[in-house]
């Protein structure tokens, strides 16, 4: 019980890596709020399942490219748990494209979702930290934002993604000299290829498939539960003393294209 009492945040929580990591945190003893952009039955079976294991669980529906949801959703946790201990920034949208079309709505969605979305709600939960002051250990929180090895390395077809998660590896290296001196800890998570929705259509060719699962080292694609293991060791005392770090959970295809 890694996370007992903690009190979590999940963005884009209802689906994907922002479902398995809300599962995980509270399999490991943790309150878990979640956000997403529409209140349905994936919502709705979510904190169900999380209620089950004992744990307090809401949902709060609402698009993270919007401020004042960051605002809202910060409130709510106050509400139900008097507060917040643990922050992940996960929501984020990968619309594949050609660069030479692009279309200005598409970059601007994309950007004002994974990287305007990450900055306010990260910096609305960070508020919310340095109100409640540092514990006898002098932590103050944990921020923890997805990224992806996209961060790294360039994509064809994704010209507008990967400067965002490349901006939230930076965010997070930033926030963590920024609120050190709070006790708080911010680190970033670089996924590789992971089975979520995101790219459901594009790992449906036999042939993509197998190619991407031959870059890879360990000889499979991921799921979301293996970075959700990431998430819970950064959200938790074990990792105590790492902030401004990215762990790069790929299973060493990044090593393998270098």
């Amino acid at each position: 019980m890694l996370l007992q009492g903690k009190r979590v945040l999940v963005t884009g929580g209802t689906h994907g890596i922002g479902r398995a990591t809300a599962l995980m945190v509270a399999a490991q003893g943790a309150d878990v709020g979640i956000n997403d952009l529409q209140n349905g039955d994936a919502a709705a079976s979510l904190v169900q399942e999380i209620q089950a294991m004992g744990r307090r669980a809401f949902f709060h529906a609402g698009d993270v490219a919007d401020p004042q949801v960051a605002t809202d959703f910060i409130a709510a946790a106050v509400k139900n748990f008097n507060g917040v201990d643990v922050f992940v920034s996960n929501a984020g949208i990968c619309p594949f494209h050609s660069f030479l079309e692009m279309p200005i709505e598409t970059l601007r969605r994309t950007m004002d979702v994974n990287l305007l979305g990450a900055y306010t709600m990260c910096q609305a939960a960070a508020q919310q930290m340095v109100s409640q002051g540092k514990d006898s250990q002098g932590r103050g929180g944990s921020i923890i934002a997805i990224s992806s090895i996209s961060a790294l390395v360039g994509g064809e077809m994704q010209t507008h993604y990967t400067p965002t998660k490349a901006g939230v590896h930076s965010l997070m290296q930033s926030t963590a000299i920024a609120l050190g001196k709070y006790g708080i800890r911010c680190n970033s998570v670089m996924p590789g290829t992971i089975q979520t929705d995101i790219n459901k259509d594009d790992l449906s060719n036999p042939e993509k498939r197998a190619y991407m699962e031959k870059r890879i080292p360990l000889g499979r694609l991921g799921v979301p539960e293996d970075i959700a293991k990431v998430v819970v060791f950064l959200a938790s005392d074990l990792a105590d003393y790492v902030t401004g770090a990215s762990v790069l959970a790929d299973g060493g295809m990044f090593v393998n294209l270098q």
